[in-house]
């Protein structure tokens, strides 16, 4: 039996910022749905987002101290059990008691904290894994020091990236002071002079992995690396991809509470019409169950692809029947960018500038086409969720989306999407033009329920874990 300890920032559903929480609160259960044997367990910081329902499940199990360089502090965790796994949650109210996960002036030293007390932890409550899987920088130390600090030879070590733009950088006068490593560990995170954790996790790490096969090749390269591709390609050795999935209960449109009207691949178009006839109703726009209805739901940042939208929509709309719907919030010059172009595009044009779960579902069943063309996507999980929900997905062919989509054949009747190769505004608008053709030819009955066929779930992906898990068992 495999006992795994996920390490992670965030999990759905008891709180979550985006990605990484869909995946830390789906893959651990779908383990275990995988291997009945395996005692799979995650650890958490207790962040006041989390609810009171879910506090009022849990059990305290542990109370001690944890010490971080010259700091002694409390730690208490607390236990919740769900679908088979262990959750447990770091409990320290002067770290964790916070508005936001991530953006505070001392992350550094919240996420060292965390770290510390999950390897302290583990004798605590008598639990020691075979392998211990962190994701992301927030969870880099715990790799790091369970290697130059701890005496746990039995425990292995899996570190995921899923986003390699964020680092974990500081300057090295915290080295001691912030992060208890000495001058005998400087070399395990320099990099171009800083501490880099990402890096040290790289290089403690018993398996590297990504989360799509395509990003694990992408970030050997300097166009994806955000500077690391050096140390990336000397330990190219022990780094694999594993595309991510998506839950399907919780995405699901034959079940999903908050659609008008609920639908299948094979019960469709009279349902998903009303889902979308009801979301153009409640967003004031035409209502027309002929027009192809066209949805981004993303960060508005230039990596996803929204400056290229912002250089082409104007022209699409002008020469393109089509109603647009942008959900998200980002960076201000394409906020204002897109409320502009609702104002100057009334009935077609909706921009919804904000964080909205409910509301994404609603446009994700309503939607014809997801557009979806970003410069880098270490896997993306929104093309998933739009194929599932019947919106065919137009996307750029890079990381996880180039793994999971690919173009319609109208001759072989296959693919479940439309793409594009080059980051560039015409072609993404050639690729937009190409699926609206699709969308009023007799090919996209075909095309739709490729798309919604096509499987996302985690199973797959999670046998694709346990053989890693069982390789990294093996070798070291």
């Amino acid at each position: 039996m495999s006992k795994i300890l996920f390490v992670a920032a965030e999990a759905l559903p008891f709180v979550s910022t985006g990605g990484l929480g869909d995946v830390i609160g789906s893959l651990p259960e779908a383990i275990v749905r995988a291997d009945k044997t395996a005692d799979v367990r995650v650890v958490l910081p207790m962040h006041a987002k989390i609810g009171s329902n879910w506090r009022a499940e849990m059990t305290k199990v542990a109370e001690f101290n944890v010490t971080l360089a010259w700091r002694n502090l409390y730690c208490g965790v607390w236990e919740l059990k769900k679908g088979g796994v262990t959750y447990y949650f770091i409990d320290n109210e002067y770290y964790f008691n916070r508005s936001r996960l991530y953006g505070e002036y001392d992350d550094g030293e919240r996420y060292a904290y965390f770290c510390k007390a999950v390897l302290d932890m583990l004798p605590q409550i008598g639990f020691y894994p075979d392998i211990l899987h962190a994701h992301d920088w927030q969870s880099a130390l715990s790799v790091i020091y369970l290697r130059r600090l701890y005496n746990y030879p039995a425990i292995h070590s899996v570190f995921t990236i899923h986003n390699i733009e964020y680092q974990g950088v500081y300057g090295f006068s915290i080295l001691g002071d912030v992060f208890s490593l000495g001058e005998n560990d400087r070399e395990i995170v320099e990099y171009n002079g800083d501490i880099n954790l990402v890096k040290g996790a790289i290089v403690c790490c018993d398996k590297l992995t990504t989360v799509s096969q395509k990003y694990s090749e992408e970030i050997r390269t300097p166009y994806y690396s955000y500077g690391l591709y050096h140390v990336i390609n000397r330990f190219a050795f022990k780094t694999m991809g594993i595309v991510n999935g998506i839950d399907y209960n919780y995405y699901n449109p034959n079940t999903d509470p908050e659609l008008e009207a609920h639908y299948s691949a094979t019960r469709l178009l009279k349902n998903k019409t009303a889902c979308k006839e009801s979301l153009q109703k409640a967003l004031g726009l035409a209502v027309s169950a002929d027009t192809p209805l066209v949805a981004m739901i993303t960060r508005l940042a230039s990596h996803k692809g929204v400056d290229l939208v912002k250089r082409v929509i104007d022209e699409a709309l002008a020469t393109e029947d089509m109603q647009f719907v942008i959900l998200g919030t980002g960076e201000g010059s394409y906020e204002n960018f897109f409320c502009e172009l609702q104002n100057r595009f009334p009935g077609r044009v909706r921009a919804l500038i904000e964080f909205n779960k409910a509301l994404s579902k609603r446009i994700y069943a309503a939607a014809d086409l997801f557009l979806m063309p970003s410069k880098s996507e270490p896997c993306g999980l929104s093309q998933m969720i739009a194929s599932r929900y019947g919106a065919v997905a137009i996307v750029r062919e890079t990381g996880g989306l180039y793994d999971t989509i690919k173009p319609y054949n109208s001759e072989t009747k296959e693919g479940n999407g439309v793409t594009f190769v080059t980051y560039n505004a015409h072609d993404m608008l050639d690729a937009l033009r190409r699926a609206l053709a699709l969308y009023r030819s007799a090919d996209f009955k075909t095309l739709r329920k490729n798309a919604m066929t096509t499987d996302f779930s985690w199973a797959a992906s999670a046998e694709r874990y346990l053989a890693m898990y069982r390789e990294v068992e093996a070798l070291y």
